[in-house]
């Protein structure tokens, strides 16, 4: 039966193109021996008698414009059986619905006070301290340092129980008029319960956690829709240039720049489009590479989805767990594994926005293209403030043969970043490779699970071999963490030349369980400040780009400000470290960890953020960035102008002005102005 379908599907497109070729013989005689004008004949004629075969099996290519499915020569790849095998088409039966992680209800899995899954947390008990679940390393494992560290860098009581929030009993209520609403359901599932609206009213800065806990949002949206399509969320988005209301894209909820909270003074109903339902992988090219994506698929489930077909995205944000491609997308995120793969610009090929002045995309799936300004980077790190990413194209690589972790112990942070600076200046970089200070060597100490004095950071190695005969001072020694990825002479060659430059700067091998335990340590440390607020500790990371000729002084730097102001304020109990955790040629990413006991403050939050706000006047005047991945979002609009200059600012308002007039996206992010602007903005209600 099979084989009959075939045969009478084919024979008519036989018949069909034979026709074609004989009409295009005859027409262009003098063009017989020019194929492209006999195709240019016989194209025409295979879209419109092809177009059923769609429906019984046949892979079809289409150009840029119709969902970026591959294209090309049609009568070519229907004949070429091996290269319809290497595309999985975009039609229905073949584009891969993932399941997520996590549900529509994120609730049901998630902390809804804090950062990740709600089974997996610090918890201080009698002497010691653990981790709950078993989704980490070091889940229900005990952490006999923990606590002492604690309390020796901070002084906390944990006689004292902790202060865990009691879920909100009541949420403002939905301004979203119901004709409105209705209209939306039309479209795709919409939610107006508190709750739902409540955990979307975020992302996970200091203060917005401090917001959760309490229950003071002044602002939190009105409604949660989530569509499945770019086609909905087309429809979406002119309902809301119809009725002037505002939609603000919710991907993770995993920003740590502000660029996701409501703004307070929004007067106009407030949409949350929560992406998490558009994460399909529309199709996947073998041959090119390539995989055109839905931008709501978060880090974990792609990676898992494409390691099951063998290949990688390779691109590794700490909040890899949680964080969407579209997220990605409109961040500027950057990876862990960026060595290899790259930043997210590097990864992508192509984008599909939608605008309240329509659908921008480029008309071309081509690896570069002399165009003008490209329009993809506009959008790159546009924070959702000018459309809705909703599909991309990336590239994707075979997954590695090999993949090695190593480590190495330096005698103290400027031999580590000697080692950093001249590793990137032959360009030897492994797929990741970071320096920790000796504060965040200690810190990786208290988390270790064994009650040796090397753990995490030093296991293997004799505490009498680096202090006394390497000479290494425990109080100033730091760490670098290797990952290396590709064919095995490949990673066999990379690490005999790291450890070849290690050792001009005095460093020497700490082995490679030690180096994956510090790799995948990334993942865990976030969960600290949940359990830092339970005994009135504040912490947060901030992190810059900075070239490799002030990149000292301005660790130097940073770190004797903050502690100027914490003095200037009694604070006597703090930790600021830093690591260095991507090389370029031009220079690196340092990242900044800061955390302080809250005793001495009325308000712990907003103390934090004047001494962080300090600490990044400092990163400015030292020659560093507003940031090299979090974003601007709210937290640092107070540096986008002199980072930009003011044609640049300039330039930013006119693109908002030509894609978004109305400021349907209002997030109030960078250098646009939070809340409704415009003075004669109405919304239509029929209540």
């Amino acid at each position: 039966m099979a084989l009959l379908a075939s045969v009478r599907t084919v024979l008519p497109m036989l018949s069909v193109i034979r026709c074609a070729v004989t009409c295009a013989i005859y027409k262009n005689r003098t063009n017989l021996f020019r194929p492209k004008s006999i195709i240019g004949h016989i194209l025409p004629w295979c879209r419109v008698n092809m177009s059923a075969t769609l429906n019984s099996g046949s892979v079809m290519p289409r150009d840029a414009k119709n969902n970026g499915v591959p294209s090309g020569n049609g009568v070519n790849k229907i004949l070429s059986d091996k290269k319809s095998e290497n595309v999985i088409s975009v039609r229905a039966r073949n584009v891969i619905k993932v399941k997520s992680v996590i549900p529509r209800k994120r609730q049901d899995l998630l902390k809804w006070y804090g950062w990740g899954y709600k089974d997996s947390m610090f918890k201080l008990q009698g002497d010691t301290a653990y981790f709950t679940g078993n989704r980490y390393a070091i889940g229900g494992k005990p952490l006999p340092h923990l606590q002492k560290w604690a309390i020796d860098n901070f002084n906390i009581d944990t006689s004292k129980p902790p202060k865990v929030p009691e879920l909100p009993k009541s949420y403002p209520e939905s301004r979203m008029p119901r004709n409105i609403r209705e209209e939306l359901e039309k479209i795709a599932p919409v939610s107006v319960e508190g709750m739902d609206r409540f955990i979307r009213a975020h992302g996970q800065t200091l203060k917005d956690i401090s917001l959760l806990r309490h229950n003071k949002f002044p602002r939190i949206p009105d409604a949660v829709i989530w569509p499945e399509t770019h086609e909905q969320v087309v429809e979406i988005v002119e309902c809301a240039s119809r009725h002037r209301f505002v939609i603000i894209p919710f991907g993770g909820g995993t920003s740590v720049s502000g660029a996701v909270t409501c703004p307070s003074n929004e007067r106009r109903p407030i949409l949350v489009l929560d992406t998490s339902e558009m994460n399909s992988i529309l199709w996947l090219d073998k041959e090119q590479l390539l995989a055109r994506v839905q931008a709501g698929i978060i880090g974990q489930d792609l990676e898992r989805e494409m390691r099951s077909r063998g290949y990688t995205v390779g691109h590794e944000p700490d909040s890899y767990e949680f964080s969407t491609l579209g997220g990605w997308v409109a961040t500027r995120a950057s990876g862990m594994k960026k060595n290899t793969y790259g930043n997210i610009e590097d990864l992508l090929v192509q984008t599909k926005v939608v605008t309240p002045r329509g659908v921008m995309e480029k008309g071309c799936r081509v690896p570069r293209v002399s165009c003008g300004p490209d329009w993809d980077h506009v959008l790159l790190g546009s924070e959702g403030c000018l459309a809705i990413v909703t599909e991309v194209t990336i590239k994707i690589r075979p997954v590695p043969a090999v993949t090695r972790y190593g480590s190495l112990v330096f005698p103290d942070w400027e031999s580590g970043f000697h080692f950093e600076r001249e590793v990137a200046r032959r360009r030897m970089q492994p797929s990741s490779i970071r320096l920790m200070d000796n504060e965040q060597f200690r810190f990786g100490q208290a988390l270790k699970t064994e009650s040796s004095w090397g753990g995490v950071l030093l296991d293997g190695l004799k505490r009498a071999y680096i202090t006394r005969i390497k000479g290494f001072d425990p109080t100033k020694l730091c760490v670098v963490t290797l990952l290396m990825e590709g064919e095995a002479d490949q990673v066999a060659s990379s690490y005999a030349g790291l450890r070849q430059i290690a050792a001009q700067y005095g460093g020497i091998p700490a082995g490679a369980e030690n180096g994956e335990r510090g790799y995948t340590l990334t993942f865990v440390i976030a969960y600290l400040r949940d359990v830092a607020m339970e005994y009135d500790v504040v912490a947060e990371s901030f992190e810059t780009s900075v070239p490799w000729d002030r990149t000292l002084a301005l660790c130097a730097n940073v770190k004797t400000r903050v502690r100027e102001e914490c003095q200037r304020r009694n604070i006597t109990h703090y930790l600021i470290s830093c690591r260095l955790t991507q090389t370029y040629d031009a220079g690196c990413c340092i990242y900044f960890y800061f955390a302080h006991n809250t005793s001495q403050c009325c308000d712990p939050v907003a103390t934090y953020e004047e001494i962080e706000e300090a600490a990044r006047d400092e990163i400015i005047a030292s020659g560093g960035s507003i940031s090299h991945h979090h974003g601007v979002g709210k937290l640092r609009k107070k540096w986008y102008t002199d980072t930009v200059s003011e044609p640049g600012r300039l330039l930013l308002l006119a693109a908002k002005k030509a894609l978004d007039p109305d400021n349907i996206f209002a997030l109030g992010n960078m250098a646009f102005e939070e809340g409704n602007a415009t003075e004669n903005l109405s919304i239509k209600s029929k209540l």
